[in-house]
């Protein structure tokens, strides 16, 4: 069984907006109906199950309603974090999926996913136990510790850009998040599951993505958005 955990529970506080980026609408549509049409319309997606806040809940099952997910399995509410409300979200499927449930983990404001990187994170875990989506970055990355000055330079071909999906067996990336979860630090630093596995040693097998992920947080964030899905067309 593959299922997409969607999780939403941004407040979108950096767009300053009046409502979540989420629920912020383009084309139509929201930009979490946009992301959640991607993963309904994907042939091997069996099922989707949106972590959001507690307030956004009842919001949330009528956004799917209406935009006919009929793949919808449940809705979990979100906690402190994004990566505590991942957490909730993979203790609701524990009750009712198998250990071996491959888990696409995708972010609600990343609208723009190729189907055949859906597809890619399916199989690269079937075949290598897990994938993490990623670009190459195309400008030169510094690192600096105190946002003045340069202290170190990676090579840029050796540099990437990590995305989502973040794909894994359910059992495995659950037992990740405990054992990050039983240190005193827990979640700090922990950005995304690249993350979690890199901190624990878990070797991650990469899986190119689509330039057009994504993720919506600013104002021009959603005018890039608002130009890709105007250029999309229906072989996409």
């Amino acid at each position: 069984m593959n299922v997409a955990l969607i999780f939403a529970g941004g407040s979108g506080t950096r767009m300053g907006a009046a409502v979540p980026k989420q629920f912020l609408e383009i084309h139509g549509k929201t930009v979490l109906a946009h992301t959640l049409s991607l993963f309904q319309a994907h042939p091997q997606i069996d099922g989707i199950w949106l972590v959001v806040a507690s307030d956004q809940l009842e919001r949330a099952r009528w956004l799917a309603e209406e935009c006919g997910i009929s793949k919808l399995m449940g809705l979990a509410v979100g906690g402190d974090s994004a990566q505590a409300s991942i957490y909730n979200g993979l203790v609701a499927l524990r009750a009712v999926c198998e250990p071996d449930t491959v888990v696409l983990i995708h972010d609600g404001v990343r609208p723009y996913v190729d189907r055949r990187v859906i597809t890619a994170n399916i199989e690269s875990v079937k075949e290598h136990g897990n994938a993490v989506t990623f670009t190459p970055c195309y400008e030169t990355i510094v690192i600096s510790r105190d946002g003045k000055t340069i202290d170190a330079l990676p090579y840029r071909r050796e540099s990437y850009t990590v995305q989502a999906p973040q794909s894994f067996r359910l059992g495995d990336i659950l037992s990740a998040h405990e054992r990050i979860r039983s240190r005193p630090e827990g979640y700090t630093d922990m950005i995304d599951q690249a993350t979690i596995c890199h901190t624990l040693g878990i070797p991650i097998h990469l899986v190119p993505g689509n330039r057009g992920n994504i993720k919506v947080t600013t104002k021009e964030d959603l005018s890039m958005l608002s130009a890709l899905l105007a250029s999309r067309t229906e072989d996409e």
